[in-house]
């Protein structure tokens, strides 16, 4: 294990003992090194995990990313949490990785949870050819204008689009969506995947547009086929 990145994946609610595999929980509760998106939700992660969080050295990701690989120079294994999620995956920690390859130093991924496969295991879309396109602009006419080329490769490539979006802008996006996309586009929203309260369905726009959802800040997935 001496000289290895783990990126860790860490579920967004449930227990690490139900989201994570046997293996990658005991590799989690071996390491003294991490390097974290926020200490306070990494505490909290690594203490579902069965490690006592006062036992390890725990680095924020900030600027000076070269410093969070100090653990791999001196021979010890070092992990890697996003806040929730997979690292790397739309977060900082791919910065930390590409450091980290930069050095020579070996890179293992850990099994675990992945919202944007989860999203499309359960949408029911095209499996085959997919793109995740993380997040859509901000501002209304530069988002319809990105909704519009999406749906345009959807169609052409037979390709699912994948993207998620800052859980207070969820409801916004979803009216964009519904407003710029064709009546017969393919939508699926997925909501707090993993969690009790999961909800994923796929329906064509214009059945959204007849009985449209409040997401709230709840964590989502969306993903188009047209």
């Amino acid at each position: 294990m001496a000289g290895v990145l783990y990126a860790i994946p860490t579920p967004l609610g449930a227990r690490a003992e139900d989201s994570l595999a046997v293996s990658a929980l005991l590799t989690v509760r071996s390491l003294r090194d991490f390097a974290v998106e926020n200490a306070k939700s990494a505490r909290a992660f690594l203490s579902a995990s069965g490690c006592d969080p006062k036992l390890v050295s725990i680095h924020q990701i900030g600027d000076d990313i070269d410093s969070l690989l100090q653990p791999l120079r001196e021979g010890r294994p070092l992990g890697l949490l996003s806040e929730a999620g997979c690292p790397a995956i739309a977060d900082p920690g791919a910065k930390l990785i590409e450091a980290a390859h930069r050095e020579g130093f070996r890179v293992v991924p850990l099994v675990g949870p992945s919202s944007i496969v989860l999203a499309l295991m359960a949408s029911g879309l095209e499996g085959q050819r997919f793109a995740f396109c993380g997040y859509l602009p901000r501002e209304k006419a530069e988002r319809e204008k990105r909704i519009r080329e999406l749906e345009q490769r959807s169609r052409r490539e037979i390709e699912t689009q994948i993207f998620i979006e800052t859980p207070y802008r969820n409801d916004a996006l979803l009216a964009a969506l519904l407003e710029t996309c064709a009546p017969e586009t393919r939508l699926c929203v997925a909501i707090d995947l993993t969690l009790a309260e999961e909800s994923v369905a796929t329906k064509r726009v214009s059945a959204w547009q007849r009985s449209r959802p409040a997401i709230g800040k709840r964590p989502a997935v969306f993903l188009l086929q047209s």
